[in-house]
């Protein structure tokens, strides 16, 4: 009887040795628990694999819509597609890291401040016959709730009927001083509109360069993420507390 509970014996240690061991050389590899693909673009070029080039930042009904918005408040700041982060702050008793992963790819189509850089209200300039494809529209859905729960004023314009200056400034700033009303930009905005360009003329002037729509703000729509770590492994904390 003996013999045989030692055999059991035996075998279970083995079977702990071997689990053990098994643990320590996937912690030894690291990076090989990764997925292939995941590999193979982390050994490619930055520059050399996606060649960089200048586009424009804002679409043509979002460029009228800056324009409507300068005229209209000439003494605020109008910001162009920024991201949610930079203009608000959360708690940080969970993954600051997670929460970039749910929002980070979110951005404001115009964002309106004060003279001291406050935010005020964000602008959005939608073409409302536009049909989404499922993920977008829950991205704008998450942006609408998550500057509803900020308290930041959200106003979303029609690309094809842009409001005017006036009503502009309504909407956004009712008790604006009248010192702070600029006639002379409520000309610059009727110039930039449908049909116009900027020197006040009904056709392109042949020096104009041509005009190409940057991407659209849903083009990471379609890209796939990774639910990001909840907490930062005891090595990486120690390195950054010693500037190392």
């Amino acid at each position: 009887m003996l013999p045989v509970q030692l055999n059991s014996l035996s075998i279970a240690i083995v079977l702990i040795v071997l689990l053990v061991l098994g643990w320590m050389a996937t912690r030894s590899r690291g990076g090989s628990t990764k997925k292939p693909e995941t590999r193979s673009t982390e050994k490619l070029d930055t520059l050399a694999s996606w060649p960089p080039t200048a586009t424009r930042v804002l679409t043509t009904p979002e460029r009228q819509a800056y324009d409507v918005l300068r005229a209209a408040l000439p003494a605020h700041m109008i910001l162009a597609q920024v991201p949610l982060q930079r203009f608000m702050k959360v708690p940080t008793r969970n993954s600051y890291a997670e929460w970039l992963r749910r929002v980070g790819q979110l951005s404001a189509d115009l964002l309106v401040c004060d003279r001291h850089s406050q935010v005020v209200a964000v602008v959005e300039v939608h073409a409302m016959d536009e049909v989404l494809p499922p993920r977008a529209e829950r991205r704008r859905q998450r942006l609408a709730k998550v500057l509803k729960a900020s308290e930041i004023p959200l106003h979303v314009w029609p690309a094809n009927n842009l409001p005017s200056a006036a009503a502009a400034r309504e909407a956004i700033a009712p008790s604006l001083p009248p010192a702070e009303i600029s006639p002379v930009a409520e000309v610059t905005v009727l110039r930039s509109l449908p049909g116009r360009y900027p020197q006040g003329g009904d056709t392109m002037p042949d020096d104009m360069p041509e005009m190409r729509e940057p991407p659209p703000s849903t083009w990471f729509d379609d890209l796939d993420t990774a639910p990001a770590p909840l907490a930062i492994e005891p090595a990486k904390v120690r390195s950054r507390s010693t500037g190392r």
